[in-house]
């Protein structure tokens, strides 16, 4: 009895990382879903979708997660919203697409980062499209998205993938250190500190300034006609 625990035990720990999921199930709920835009085979259709054997696992676990897939049309641009699948579904899609090959779903931990580390490596690579504190803005044929409701995981698999119009980056040009850094600071981007003042609703500096030279001008003038009708 206890060599069959053992036995099962081994099992469980050799299997490989999308083993919580059903390969079996996730190739059913793949051509139901999936194969559409993407191919019975997985290898994709031009036009409506790309090959998904070797993607691995970050891509499927990050589209499906961000309801960012399945798309209604093959040419609109992914959005996060409610995702379509249950969480066992989900997890049944990437054991299947995962075992076509390709890299696990990223690890990473956001307390071996650096906050300072972080910050200059969104400033230098991430805010020119996410904005500094990672609200989101617009960018040309695309929409950066606010990274408010991202886990830490999403916006790893987010750098590692690079979907959209968003580039990859890989270990080679982020490693591990910086990529813990990276999910940190965008962490921290969720309730900053604005004790300098009001932070309004932290969307950067230009906006801030507009508002205030708004507020600023409306002073002027209602002292101006303040002023005015007095000497009247």
């Amino acid at each position: 009895m206890k060599l069959a625990v053992l036995a099962v035990v081994a099992l469980v720990l050799a299997a490989p990382a999308w083993a919580q999921g059903d390969v079996s199930d996730g190739r059913s709920l793949f051509v139901t879903g999936c194969a559409e835009c993407h191919g019975l085979d997985a290898k994709g259709i031009p036009g409506s979708g790309p090959s998904v054997r070797g993607v691995g696992e970050r891509a499927p676990d990050f589209f499906l997660r961000t309801g960012r897939m399945p798309l209604a049309d093959p040419h609109d641009e992914p959005m996060r919203s409610e995702p379509d699948y249950s969480n066992q579904e989900i997890e049944d899609l990437v054991a299947y697409i995962g075992s076509l090959g390709g890299p696990p779903i990223p690890e990473v931990d956001p307390e071996r980062g650096s906050i300072s580390v972080g910050f200059r490596l969104f400033a230098d690579h991430c805010a020119g499209c996410h904005q500094i504190v990672a609200k989101g803005g617009i960018v040309p044929g695309a929409t950066a998205p606010p990274l408010d409701e991202a886990t830490a995981t999403e916006i790893a698999e987010a750098i590692r993938i690079g979907p959209f119009v968003m580039p990859r980056f890989d270990e080679r040009l982020i490693d591990q250190h910086e990529l813990d850094s990276i999910v940190r600071y965008v962490l921290s981007t969720r309730h900053p500190d604005n004790r300098g003042g009001w932070g309004i609703g932290n969307v950067g500096p230009i906006p801030e300034g507009m508002v205030a030279w708004l507020l600023a001008a409306a002073a002027l003038v209602f002292f101006a006609r303040l002023i005015g009708k007095r000497i009247e």
